[in-house]
């Protein structure tokens, strides 16, 4: 059995689909990017906190005392059963909490919280606050039997996908942007070494117009259990997409499973252009978030959102597929994945 197997009998990075204690999210508010359309994004957190609230603990960061009490009563408003949600005060930039929250790895004893570097995705924004947030959530005791690591890398959640079982899935666009002076092995040793893997799947195509990640692996494909993935196609060949993303689809063909076979493969249809004041958004149906007993996956107003939910089925057979509708966190970006951190069950008190 390979060194690295071995390792991750007890050091593990575990799937997003294994069972979970609680999901992580970040308020929005005026000071946050979402101000301009501020009522349009606390929308889709209502919906998103609903969803979830069934099939799982919420954990919501909020700024202050009164951002908690207007978010309790907006929630409320809503008939949101708040039982299951817990607010946690603490500073924060802004709400993309699956690049800024923490990695986490399963241990012998607990928890291991991998604290990268959040550097607003290569500097491109101000992230001081953000890079401290896990920080202050162990301060604040969300977490138990857990130990910080703070690693002077930058890493995004976002950028990187496991499938439980010692393959990382990541885009070479992203990591070679954040590191340009390490070469492809030196950033695959340290993958493997810092999140406990045996091997790294690259991609080495697929964007999209709106994305400022810098090609997230999360906003293209994912894994699925039993040697499975999804991924964002794009059929329409009058698109801007269309090459890049064909492209992307023969580099995941071309992948092999630990058993040297192909993965099964489950395109996801592509949704119309979504233009806001000129500017292409970035309607991803990848950026899904598993949570215990479901999917929640983005919808967009788009024919496609059903379509796109039959393919979630297909891949996630006893899940309950859920539609959240994300068309205002486009405007800044990202989708649902992006603003949600999902914690492994045993991990907060």
């Amino acid at each position: 059995m390979p060194e690295a197997l071995l390792r991750s009998d007890q050091e593990r990075f575990p799937a997003e689909w294994e069972p979970q204690s609680a999901v992580l999210i970040a308020w929005p508010h005026a000071d946050t990017d979402w101000a301009a359309r501020l009522g349009d994004v606390e929308e889709t957190y209502i919906a998103l906190v609903a969803a979830l609230v069934p099939r799982t603990n919420v954990v919501v960061c909020v700024a202050d005392a009164d951002l908690q009490t207007y978010a309790e009563a907006r929630l409320r408003s809503s008939r949101v059963d708040l039982s299951r949600v817990r607010f946690v005060e603490v500073d924060y930039d802004d709400t993309w909490l699956r690049d800024s929250g923490p990695i986490t790895l399963r241990t012998p004893n607990g928890f291991k919280l991998l604290d990268f570097r959040f550097t607003g995705w290569g500097g491109k924004f101000e992230a001081s606050r953000d890079d401290q947030l896990i920080e202050h959530l162990v301060d604040a005791g969300v977490f138990t039997d857990a130990t910080r690591e703070s690693i002077d890398f930058a890493l995004e959640g976002g950028a990187i996908e496991t499938d439980g079982a010692g393959t990382l899935l990541t885009t070479w666009t992203c990591l070679h942007e954040r590191h340009p002076d390490l070469s492809r092995t030196q950033l695959d040793k340290r993958l493997r070494d810092w999140l406990v893997q045996d091997r790294v799947l690259w991609l080495d195509h697929g964007y999209l117009e709106g994305d400022d990640t810098d090609a997230h692996i999360d906003t293209l494909a994912r894994f699925a259990p039993d040697d499975a993935i999804v991924f964002q196609a794009c059929d329409d060949e009058s698109d801007s997409h269309f090459i890049e993303l064909r492209a992307m689809a023969e580099d995941i063909a071309a992948l092999r499973t630990r058993d040297e076979e192909p993965y099964r493969l489950y395109p996801l249809p592509w949704a119309k252009p979504i233009v806001d004041e000129g500017r292409r958004l970035a309607a991803s149906y990848a950026n899904f978030l598993i949570v215990d007993g479901a999917v929640l996956m983005p919808a967009y107003g788009d024919t496609a959102d059903d379509a796109a939910a039959a393919v979630m089925a297909q891949a996630f057979p006893g899940r309950e597929i859920v539609q959240v509708p994300c068309r205002s966190l486009i405007w800044q970006n990202g989708s649902l994945h992006c603003i949600t951190m999902q914690l492994p069950q045993g991990l907060i008190r």
